[in-house]
Parts: structure tokens; sequence; C-alpha cells
């Protein structure tokens, strides 16, 4: 899997940009039969995942809920709550406290209704199994019997957290948001993190709780790094898109939810004059852009795919940009369309085998298009960023890469993530600069 070929020195800046950023990820995965969730201490025992060290042999490792429970983040997404930072904002938005408000507890544990708690189920478990997985009421027993196969533990609810498209999913409602949570612009004022994922990348920054070997493969999906990458990108994409379509229908206020554009393009002094023409754009300066980083990457991706698919989304990403101009209605209606094209292209994109030399021309065209100023825009380099590490690093695995080589551009690599380690000390020279250090690495 993922976290398998990423080497996590050359990674720290960019880990502890991101978990700073942000420590939550929740999804109920309620089915029609409103499954029960049984609570993180369903699966503490140590004959199913709850042992000391990891198992040599066998089909699990078997210390899933002690690697949960002593590395991974989201088991303190709960504990974050109480935090004097997130009773200040609690405060600010006018609520009682961060541990009962409905809007932290959604992404900050596992929030499903009162009536799907099970007896041992408790909140202050934070982001735990079933978070992810699914309420295990339905599946549990036959799960423990070690017979049920993985068709099976779906069939009966298990979420597919094996497949990117899903997962990316599942990641994005809360490291973005959906219809019922999402942080909006407000919730930032108050003094929330910016939300920032990629897919790929977060998979890595958190401890593998599996093992992929013959038998994880033949049970399920096996994706690369630039699979999931890939992938994750076309799901942010279609989230933002429903998100802001959600937005534009029931927003009524002067300004709209200012959350969907560019941060950066006005939060930095004004001394700063950063403003340069972006072809894929189009806008002129003094305008507030929409925040299309997850659209320049899967411009990327589909150019790749097909060439005509990809100057067809870069032609429609810039009118959705040009409509923002124009009006509310005009703005929806190319909202609505670059979603349904969007959608067209996720099955095309899965089902791609990106080979090497698509992987390289997408490396290549990424540095070139950051160093014109395209990739420039702070959110747009800390996705640059983290996908040029991806690529390089399934380059390495698909042998177009020596291992030598590898460690050259991962040293390269550091300057990059020094300039997008902090957004309030980002500037696009520093950025570019690191670009061309990483190009001269590569090899020709």
């Amino acid at each position: 899997m993922i976290a398998a070929h990423v080497s996590l020195p050359n990674w720290h800046r960019l880990a502890l940009l991101c978990l700073l950023l942000v420590l939550s990820l929740n999804v109920s995965a309620v089915d029609a039969q409103a499954p029960i969730h049984e609570g993180v201490a369903s699966c503490a025992s140590g004959t199913c995942h709850g042992a000391i060290e990891a198992a040599t042999d066998g089909r699990i490792l078997g210390n899933e809920y002690v690697t949960w429970t002593r590395r991974d983040a989201h088991a303190r997404a709960y504990a974050t709550l109480q935090s004097p930072q997130s009773q200040r904002i609690a405060g600010k938005l006018g609520l009682p406290s961060a541990v009962t408000a409905q809007i932290c507890l959604d992404c900050h544990t596992d929030n499903v209704p009162a009536g799907q708690r099970g007896a041992r189920f408790q909140l202050s478990d934070g982001v735990g199994c079933e978070a992810c997985h699914g309420g295990a009421g339905p599946w549990l027993a036959s799960h423990t019997t070690g017979k049920a196969t993985h068709a099976d533990n779906l069939k009966a609810g298990l979420y597919p957290t094996d497949t990117p498209m899903e997962r990316a999913k599942l990641c994005l409602s809360c490291h973005f948001g959906n219809a019922s949570k999402f942080v909006t612009h407000r919730l930032m004022g108050a003094g929330h993190p910016r939300m920032s994922f990629e897919l790929d990348t977060f998979t890595a920054l958190q401890p593998a709780h599996f093992r992929v070997d013959a038998d994880y493969r033949q049970r399920k999906s096996d994706a690369t790094g630039v699979h999931v990458w890939a992938q994750g990108q076309a799901v942010a994409v279609m989230q933002f898109l429903d998100n802001f379509i959600h937005s534009l229908d029931k927003h009524n206020e002067l300004f709209p939810e200012l959350v969907f554009f560019d941060c950066h393009a006005c939060h930095h002094l004004m001394r700063d004059k950063r403003w340069q023409p972006q072809p894929l754009v189009g806008l002129g300066p003094g305008r507030v852009r929409l925040n299309d980083a997850h659209f320049l990457m899967l411009r990327h991706i589909v150019t790749r795919v097909e060439p005509a698919l990809g100057a067809q989304l870069a032609q429609q990403i810039r009118t959705l940009h040009q409509a923002t101009t124009a009006s509310h209605q005009a703005t929806r209606a190319q909202a609505m369309s670059l979603r349904a094209h969007v959608d067209s292209l996720g099955p095309r994109i899965a089902a791609h085998d990106f080979t090497a030399t698509e992987m390289r021309g997408m490396l290549d065209a990424i540095i070139m298009e950051g160093q014109r100023g395209e990739d420039q825009d702070y959110v747009a380099a800390e996705q640059a960023t983290m996908a040029i590490a991806t690529l390089t690093a399934a380059l390495e695995n698909a042998g177009a890469l020596s291992h030598a080589q590898t460690q050259s551009i991962n040293q390269a690599l550091a300057p990059l993530y020094d300039a997008v380690q902090h957004d309030e000390h980002y500037r696009p020279a520093q950025f570019s600069q690191a670009l061309r250090t990483v190009r001269a690495a590569l090899p020709r």
C-alpha cells in the first residue's frame, strides 16, 4: 500500500503541516437498517485486534487497536475538542462547549444517533474503528469467526476502505465536508484550521494497520500510490462541486460561502503584490477566485488518460472561473456541467493503467506549470508538492527511477517542503526556485 513506498523522514515537514491542520475524519456509513455501532472495545480483544505486537503471519496484524490508540491522530480527535483552542472557537460561535456541539462532534468522533450506539460505545473514543469501517452490528459476529470473506463483510455493511474512490469519499466527508457537515468560512473565522487533504499523502501519514501481502491482494483492492492520488483528486473535485452547488442553492447572504475561494488571494500582506496572469483562470487582478487546486491536479491526470478530455476539462474550469464574475445563475449552471463531466471521468481514471511515461509526463507538467505560475497559489503549491512526492515514489516502484535517483530527488524535495510548510510564510518565488531544484534532480 502507499505507506510502504513513502520515506517518512523526507515527509516530516509536510506531515507536520497536514496533521496540525486537521485531526479529524468521520463517516457514519449508516445504511437503511441503521447499523449499531458497538464501540472500539468490541475490537480490542487480544485475540482480535488488540495484540501488543503485530503477528508475523496470518491474514491480519492483530495489533490494529493498539496501533490506533497509540499512534493514530484520529484516536485523539475527541480530546482535541477539550483543548483551550477548541473551547475558544466554540465560545466565538456562541456554542456552550465544543464537546457537546454537533457541528464539532460530527467530525471529531463517531457521532451516530443514540439509537445506534451499542452498550460499549463511547463518544470519547474519538474517530474509532466504526467511524471508518461502518457500524459493526450486522457483521461483527461473522467477522470474528474468521469464516466470512471480505465480500461477505462488505455485503453485511463493512465500508470498502480498500477502494480508493470510496476511501476518498469517506475521508473527504470530514477533511473537506459534505451537505451535512462542513467547515465554513465562519468556522475558520472563529479559529478552526484551514482544511487540507490529499488522499495518498494523508494515507501515508497515518500508521498502517494492515499488511499488503499476497493474501491481502487476493481479497482486496491493492491500488498503487498514483491511482490513490488520481482517484482522490477526482473525488475531491466532485465533493467540492457538490458542496459548492449546495451552497449556491441555499445561500441568501450578500457574500457567497467564502470557503470555496482561494484564501490566500486575500489573506496576505497588501504590499505583497502576487497577482500574475493565469491562462487557465482568465481572471484579472482583484478578483476573488475559486480554490481550484484539486482542479489543476485533475487536469494533469485527465490529460494523460485522454488529451482531448484534458483540454475539454481545462476549458470547463476556465468557464467556471469566468462565470463567477457574471451571475449566480451562470455559476451554478457551469458548476453543474463541470460536475457531470467529472463524474463521467471518475470510472475512466479508476480503470486507467498509468504507465511510467505517463507518470513522468504528469511530474514534468506539474513542475513546469508551477514555474510558469499556474500552480503558485499556496493551496495549489501544497497540492503540487504532495503530487510530486507521490509521482516520484510511483516511478521508483515502476522501475523507472533507481533507488539512488529517488534519494537524490527526495533531497531536492526538501526546499519544496520548506516553501509550503507555513502558509503565512509562503512566497511564490521561493516555491518556483524549489521547483527548479527538483527539476534539475530528475534524470533526463
